[in-house]
């Protein structure tokens, strides 16, 4: 039995197939407990000057800082209490959502999440599973254009979560019959994870 915190960051809502897919995959897990967060209809802020100086704590932040330096808090809170991350990252314009950049934005923190050494930096947030659901429009898995994968890769090893599997549906814009082939992979993939 896992602690699952579910991320979703589609802009979609009820016609989001990442979102589907997800519910799909938590619902095949054997879950202790789960924690969701939807970015989309509750978004974290945007990482500026003001938030980014506020992250770093200390004395005298304003209330905009400290808001944002208790949220931060509170996400890296969340990611501590569970075994298993499921992230929804559909691609958007050959990228992740604003809405899953500005969270990561977020948990990212100097001395929290990551620590600089003499032999570069290390990741603190180790022993944890992430799968990610991603879902295109068009077929971009391993290909030139898919940017979004380095970069989930780059940023969860970054803090630390270095077992990351990748859940894919290809191809959901060019037509009803490469759609229903693209969701039927992921369901396929979906149920070799939960065994």
């Amino acid at each position: 039995m896992a602690n699952v915190l579910v991320i979703k960051s589609s802009i979609l809502g009820d016609y989001s197939q990442s979102n589907g897919l997800i519910d799909h995959l938590v619902d095949s897990l054997e879950t202790a407990s789960i924690i969701e967060r939807d970015l989309a209809t509750t978004p974290v802020p945007v990482l500026d000057g003001e938030i980014a100086g506020g992250l770093r704590g200390g004395d005298n932040l304003t209330q905009k800082q400290q808001d944002a330096l208790n949220l931060s808090n509170q996400l890296i809170d969340e990611i501590h209490a569970s075994d298993t991350l499921v992230i929804g990252a559909p691609m958007y314009n050959f990228s992740i959502p604003t809405q899953l950049k500005n969270w990561f934005d977020l948990i990212a923190r100097a001395g929290v999440t990551f620590s600089y050494t003499e032999n570069g930096p290390v990741g603190l947030l180790t022993g944890k599973k992430v799968i990610v659901v991603t879902t295109r429009g068009g077929m971009h898995k391993d290909g030139a254009t898919d940017t979004m994968v380095p970069y989930l890769k780059t940023i969860l090893g970054f803090v630390g979560m270095t077992d990351v599997q990748f859940v894919y549906a290809e191809a959901l814009n060019m037509g009803e019959e490469m759609a229903s082939k693209g969701l039927e992979n992921a369901k396929a993939e979906i149920a070799s994870l939960a065994k």
